[in-house]
């Protein structure tokens, strides 16, 4: 028995690279190595960089000094660094875990208010956040508008 084989033009000329798409700059493995490990190392550093500066200041005595606050210090090391806030709102959790929201208002003028956020849970500092300008605008329409003196 004799076997052929058949060979067409157009298996020939094919490479099976040519049936693949090309692999998209963003999936390539270098890229991804890249990407991957900067996000890394922004992760490391932002969960190492507060512990870094715990570390060279632990009893935030610093911080007080600057007029700053971190988290992790207590109510008392806050009250000596910011001084007593304006509303303290408390609750309970369903676990009893006591938190408080300290309101600190800072006016700049009689117009402009800006408010600071601290978050307390079982006497330790949490977290917090800082808001923006509160400036309440003037009345558009004064009272008595200004009208030109026409000229002579």
């Amino acid at each position: 028995m004799h076997h052929s084989t058949v060979v067409t033009h157009e298996s020939m000329t094919s490479a099976p690279t040519d049936l693949e798409e090309p692999t998209p700059f963003i999936r390539r493995r270098p890229v991804r190595l890249i990407i991957y490990t900067g996000l890394g190392l922004f992760v490391l550093i932002m969960v190492i960089w507060p512990l870094i500066a715990q570390l060279g200041d632990p009893n935030f005595q610093k911080h007080i000094a600057e007029h700053r606050v971190m988290v992790g210090m207590s109510k008392e090391q806050v009250l000596e660094a910011w001084g007593g806030p304006q509303t303290i709102n408390t609750t309970f959790t369903k676990d009893g875990l006591r938190r408080e929201e300290w309101i600190f208002e800072d006016w700049e003028t009689p117009a402009v208010v800006k408010h600071r956020y601290l978050y307390f849970e079982e006497g330790n500092l949490i977290g917090g956040w800082f808001q923006g300008s509160g400036e309440r605008l003037p009345i558009q329409s004064p009272s008595n508008p200004h009208t030109p003196k026409q000229r002579s």
